[in-house]
């Protein structure tokens, strides 16, 4: 057989295993709520080809290709097993029936998945329903994670957005950008709109859409939703005060800011401090998008170095608070043209890393440089250790562990190939991805760049929080 045979007919076979991998996935996630995943890239409902592509990621991780040969037959072996709700990662369950020395797959899973064996389904929690307040970047994306986890193990339920009306035809123009983005593409999935009663039905989701100008003026029960946790993503209000407003509106419960709260709101990064989150907090922030991205590195940095102190400069992509060209803005050199300019402005995201991690209270400075990009940004944490790193393959040897089967795997990704740029984590669902040929280390200084998707991977961090806070969060195996 020539190589030109050889390789198509290797394609073909992959091609085949893949396709008859589907409705496997599908059994699962419907039958089951069990989501399956490798190394956070959802398999529910993508085509053969993107199952592949997902397989092909796994070599940024592991540095092989992750074998469909080899998954197939775990998801053959997971839909006899009669699951409860779950999130399960292929990649990582593979790798641990790999290393663990056995030959026989289905007493391995009946063992790492014995808490769940034979649930059929059960353990979805029960659903609490959720309200965008703000229906921008964050909002849009936050709204296209929730309609996709709708008939999953998580239980939360998009049932209305809150919006100021626009002129002309605000509810088509809502739902159009809603199905089609610049930055991440298009919907996955049917979008249609009830002009009649005001709403979008989104993959069968269907999203009452509320004109409001000010919280007081809402009342959920009046649509049948009740007990809501509140999204606010306008950033409007952001202090005590100003968010109280959503508690006045009948049928809200809970608010969630999805920008740096003020005062005494806790700023929650999801896997450090979503301990501290009580029944009491009616209130809470997820904290900032660069936040997110520079807690988790920092917090394996200083458990296991010790952080003396540190500067963190971010290079961000430009956002719809600057200036598309040259024109007034309140904020010192925001009011130049976003699209030619690179912006040197300030950013409280290094100090409100202590917020959420208190020991490092102090102990950081920050800058940002806003660059003429749509989406994904880097920080650059220059960090002054108290214990020196053997070296830089060391240090890289740690966080890459970490990013595999710490805690924080789900928040810190890690990345050694030479030829990434920006546009390569678009869609990154970790807080931060630690680009390991760029590691330098000097003695105690070690100096980390993290990409992020300041969009996406903020909001995956988000919607974290909020399962979190509806007791929702799906059991994740295997266990760590």
């Amino acid at each position: 057989m020539s190589e030109v045979s050889k390789h198509l007919n290797e394609w073909i076979d992959r091609e085949a295993q893949a396709e008859a991998m589907i409705p496997r996935i599908g059994r699962l996630y419907r039958e089951n709520n069990v989501v399956t995943g490798i190394y956070g890239r959802q398999l529910v409902n993508q085509s053969a080809i993107d199952i592949l592509k997902a397989h092909r990621f796994a070599r940024q991780v592991d540095e092989i290709e992750l074998p469909i040969s080899e998954t197939l037959p775990l998801v053959q072996a997971l839909t006899e097993l009669n699951l409860g709700a779950a999130s399960i990662d292929l990649a990582r369950l593979n790798n641990k029936f790999k290393n663990s020395g056995g030959s026989d797959l289905k007493a391995f899973l009946q063992t790492e998945l014995a808490d769940v064996v034979g649930k059929q389904g059960q353990g979805r929690a029960e659903p609490q329903d959720v309200v965008l307040y703000g229906f921008g970047r964050i909002g849009r994306l936050l709204a296209r994670i929730l309609v996709g986890h709708a008939s999953s193990a998580s239980g939360l339920r998009l049932r209305a957005i809150v919006v100021r009306k626009g002129k002309g035809n605000d509810l088509a123009k809502r739902a159009s950008l809603l199905r089609r983005d610049s930055v991440h593409g298009p919907f996955a999935g049917s979008i249609r709109v009830d002009e009649e009663n005001n709403a979008i039905i989104a993959n069968g989701t269907y999203i009452q859409v509320i004109y409001a100008s000010n919280p007081t003026e809402v009342d959920y029960t009046a649509y049948g939703i009740d007990n809501a946790l509140v999204v606010d993503n306008t950033g409007i209000w952001r202090d005590e005060e100003g968010l109280s407003q959503h508690l006045q509106s009948k049928g809200a419960s809970r608010v969630l800011l999805t920008a740096p709260g003020k005062g005494d709101i806790k700023n929650i990064v999801y896997g450090v401090n979503h301990g501290d989150i009580t029944d009491d907090d009616k209130l809470l922030s997820a904290a900032s998008c660069t936040t997110n991205a520079i807690t988790p590195v920092a917090k394996l940095m200083h458990d296991t170095y010790g952080i003396d102190h540190g500067h963190v400069e971010t290079v961000h992509s430009y956002t719809n608070d600057q200036n598309l060209i040259d024109n007034f803005h309140k904020g010192e050199r925001r009011g130049r043209s976003a699209a030619l300019n690179m912006v040197l402005t300030e950013t409280g995201a290094a100090k409100a890393v202590a917020k959420a991690l208190p020991e490092l209270a102090g102990k950081l400075s920050g800058n940002a440089i806003r660059v003429p990009t749509p989406d994904v940004s880097m920080a650059i944490l220059n960090l002054e250790l108290d214990k020196a790193p053997a070296s830089k393959e060391d240090l890289n040897r740690f966080l890459r562990a970490e990013s595999l089967e710490g805690p924080l795997h789900s928040q810190v990704d890690y990345i050694d190939s030479a030829e990434v740029v920006s546009t390569d984590f678009v869609g990154s669902s970790a807080a931060g991805v630690v680009d390991g040929l760029a590691t330098i280390v000097n003695g105690n200084q070690a100096i980390l760049y993290v990409w992020y998707d300041n969009e996406f991977g903020y909001s995956a961090q988000v919607v974290r929080v909020m399962e979190h806070i509806a007791q929702s969060e799906p059991v994740k195996y295997p266990l760590i």
